[in-house]
């Protein structure tokens, strides 16, 4: 049997590994377009930042190891086009500028997502960067040292927010953009307006309501401009969100979401028969709603290819629990979510009642206690946990995990308050906040 991966980083690997362990009789092809596999993504605001000064730790595992277990790695050779009737894929030996047909028996895409660059004048100048790969990384840092102090950041997301972190700690001065009304807006308002009061006081200039209209300048660029004026910058980092890599497919019929996500089951079959989809490409099934939605999370993508790779195998294993858990740092604020805000459950049509609170990440008696705020949002009239966020000092993110198991056990959220947490000065409090947030659910 021969099996063919698209696409050589979190979910590509993990499939080809899983396979190539389990059956070192399967042949294991994988297509990579650029010259790095399995790297931490999640690593590179920190080390554009230095806080991370060596780029090899970024590198979770290196070509040279796969091959030496028997895959067959193809650096720099992309899928041009996919023909599922008679099971083969155009590629494209891009060193070499020549193509040829690939066949296989079974098809993994896990060509991951792309940086959005949305069509502006200006988009192509020198200093309008992006950070998705190691080589971007290692482009933003060089521009960063010779840049002059002024940087925006145009997205008020995730890697936006790290990115703020990042040129913070290069002493930048930091021009946020984001073109809603707040910051993170898939955390709820109560969660996300701390942080945007946080980054105020960090000194950040933060433009809420503000989209980019076009980037000022002749070869670099000099300023960027929205709708309310120009503002001089000496570089822009765009983080406006990803766009699955699927171009290549959509002429096969594959079934897709509209923003191009690979709608697959729980066991990653896509609607092609023999042709499978893990990672940021494709879509993931909600443990809460059911629904078949997009989010693009390393957690996500090394369990798809783990489980994809079973299935191929004969031991089909469904990957139905997502959460939708993420964790973030910005600044000195831990962030954390997990299951369903309350605009979601709104979404949904659940009736809902929400428990919010604020209390201390540990006891008063041990240096430097913060605060941790908690959002619940739970079932009203069977009180089950759909979901929490978080926001505060250290010890914030890591309270996630309790919830994301808790939604993953079906309990109930104020059940929790008789939860045997554990507790020392250093740590919690005796009441921990999390006992006073299912206390408060009524």
């Amino acid at each position: 049997m021969t099996v063919l991966i698209i696409g050589g980083v979190a979910a590509g690997m993990s499939a080809a590994s899983k396979i190539k362990r389990e059956n070192k009789d399967t042949e294991v092809i994988v297509l990579e377009r650029g010259g790095e596999v399995s790297y931490g993504a999640c690593g590179l605001p920190y080390y554009v930042s230095g806080v991370n000064p060596h780029e090899d730790l970024l590198r979770i595992r290196k070509a040279e190891a796969f091959i030496a277990s028997g895959i067959d790695l193809r650096l720099y050779h992309e899928a041009v086009r996919v023909d599922a009737d008679n099971k083969r894929v155009l590629v494209k030996d891009i060193k070499q500028n020549t193509e040829y047909e690939q066949t296989y028996d079974q098809l993994v895409i896990a060509t991951g997502a792309d940086a959005i660059k949305p069509n502006l004048p200006g988009i192509n100048l020198t200093g309008v960067m992006t950070l998705k790969s190691i080589p971007e990384a290692r482009a933003m840092k060089e521009a960063l040292a010779a840049a002059g102090d002024t940087v925006a950041v145009i997205g008020g997301g995730y890697i936006g927010l790290e990115m703020v972190e990042a040129l913070l700690h290069l002493g930048k001065k930091v021009v946020l953009f984001e073109m809603m009304d707040r910051l993170l807006v898939n955390f709820d308002i109560e969660i996300s307006t701390l942080v945007y009061d946080h980054l105020i006081e960090k000194g950040v200039e933060i433009h809420l309501g503000e989209g980019v209209e076009s980037f000022i300048g002749e070869e670099c660029v000099q300023a960027v401009k929205t709708g309310k004026g120009e503002y001089p910058v000496d570089l822009a980092v765009l983080s406006i969100g990803v766009r699955p890599n699927t171009a290549f497919v959509r002429d096969t019929g594959i079934n897709m979401l509209r923003n191009g996500a690979i709608v697959t089951d729980e066991y990653m079959r896509t609607s092609l028969k023999d042709v499978y989809a893990a990672g940021d490409c494709a879509t993931v099934r909600h443990r809460l709603t059911g629904k078949d939605v997009f989010i693009a999370l390393g957690t996500n993508a090394n369990k798809q290819g783990k489980y994809v790779a079973q299935t191929i195998l004969g031991k089909p294993t469904a990957f139905n629990h997502c959460l939708g858990t993420a964790m973030i740092k910005v600044c000195d604020v831990e962030l954390g979510r997990t299951g369903l805000s309350e605009a979601e459950a709104q979404a949904e049509g659940i009736p809902y009642g929400t428990s919010l609170v604020t209390s201390a990440n540990h006891a008063p008696y041990y240096p430097d206690p913060q605060m941790i705020t908690i959002k619940l949002v739970y079932e009203k009239e069977t009180k089950r946990l759909l979901g929490a966020q978080l926001v505060g000092g250290p010890g914030a993110a890591l309270r996630t995990n309790v919830y994301a198991a808790w939604i993953t056990l079906g309990g109930r959220a104020d059940e929790m308050e008789e939860v045997d947490f554990g507790y020392a000065p250093p740590f919690a409090m005796p009441w921990d906040v999390m006992h006073i947030a299912a206390g408060r659910v009524k």
